[in-house]
């Protein structure tokens, strides 16, 4: 069985806030250059990973078209697109009934991915899907392309010809740990930490349900790339506990640490537990509504031929507004 000590996920996909924070504004500032240079930001990608670029704008005409192209999307909208998607893989995991560890594989993939890309260089939606169709082989859930395509109504190539891209994106570093299952072992301990008998086993297993609801919550923010899931589960675990009291958290975690002979390290490891609290509390979801303007954006950016076709059924429906009235003023009284 894989271990997170001697992972790829602790040694290469845990990072800094600062890290972060480099990564998000170096791709977002290399999507701004691509649109400065070729008037659109959108990668195309083959089946086989292979990555196609516009041609740079050299003619008069594309001068000219330089001065109307779209404006490309801040660091902060951009994060708001990622976030926006993110729920999206966890409300498509469970119109599918995938079993969570697929949600939460599929969730660190998009966000790994985010990390070496903008959202203005890869659809955030077909991204999306076909980390869903990875974490799922990944998972041994096999759903077929077509299937996943087909229950939420888009083209199943889509998600083939970004299958490459994406794993090329990971490195091929695959296998993940989630928070969830660290959840169920904890809970177990805590069981014989509290020697449980009848009702505070029930409490406890209510304690249970209620920490998977918050690592949810928690996987839609940062914490997962900057925390280790043990961490992550623990963090879940202290929120859920918080209402009833269920067991003196503190005690517990000194515990588990004094088994580890690391009880010098409690007061760090509620640094982390409070840091991860943060993280959780500061973060919103995005609305549709939220998203309409950025959006807009992200479509001109990822193809500036939509800005047009937008302006000209704007300008029709605007037409056909006049002539309505037009034709109103017109009809003869009483009609």
């Amino acid at each position: 069985m894989a271990d997170f000590q001697t992972s790829t996920h602790r040694s290469r996909w845990i990072f800094t806030p600062q890290d972060l924070i480099e990564k998000y504004k170096a791709a977002n500032q290399r999507a701004k250059q691509t649109l400065e240079k070729y008037g659109v930001t959108r990668i195309e990608v083959d089946a086989d990973g292979s990555l196609q670029y516009p041609e740079p704008q050299i003619s008069a005409k594309d001068n000219a078209e330089k001065r109307s192209r779209p404006k490309p999307l801040n660091v902060e909208e951009e994060q708001l697109m990622r976030s926006f998607y993110e729920c999206k893989i966890q409300e498509v995991c469970a119109a599918f009934s995938f079993p969570q560890k697929i949600q939460a594989t599929a969730l660190i993939y998009y966000k790994r991915f985010y990390l070496q890309w903008s959202v203005m260089e890869h659809n955030p939606k077909h991204i999306m899907l076909t980390c869903i169709y990875v974490a799922c082989k990944i998972e041994e859930n096999h759903v077929s392309a077509e299937e996943l395509g087909k229950g939420i109504a888009q083209d199943h190539q889509m998600i083939l010809n970004n299958e490459m891209i994406v794993l090329q994106s990971l490195d091929f570093d695959l296998i993940v740990f989630a928070p969830y299952r660290s959840v169920d072992g904890f809970v177990d301990d805590m069981e014989e930490f509290c020697l449980a008998k009848d009702d505070q086993l029930q409490m406890l297993k209510d304690l249970h349900r209620t920490a998977k609801m918050e690592v949810d919550k928690t996987m839609l923010t940062d914490a997962p790339l900057l925390f280790p899931p043990g961490q992550l589960a623990l963090a879940a675990l202290r929120r859920s506990n918080e209402m009833d009291q269920i067991l003196d958290f503190e005690r517990y975690l000194s515990t588990i640490l004094s088994r580890q002979d690391l009880s010098h390290a409690l007061s760090e490891l509620i640094e982390s537990l409070d840091a991860i609290d943060s993280w959780v509390r500061k973060h919103q979801v995005p609305t549709a509504e939220d998203m309409k303007h950025i959006d807009r954006k992200l479509k001109f950016c990822l193809d500036p031929s939509s800005h047009d076709k937008s302006k000209k059924r704007e300008k029709k429906s605007k037409h056909k507004s006049k002539r309505s009235a037009s034709e109103m003023q017109n009809l003869p009284p009483g009609a």
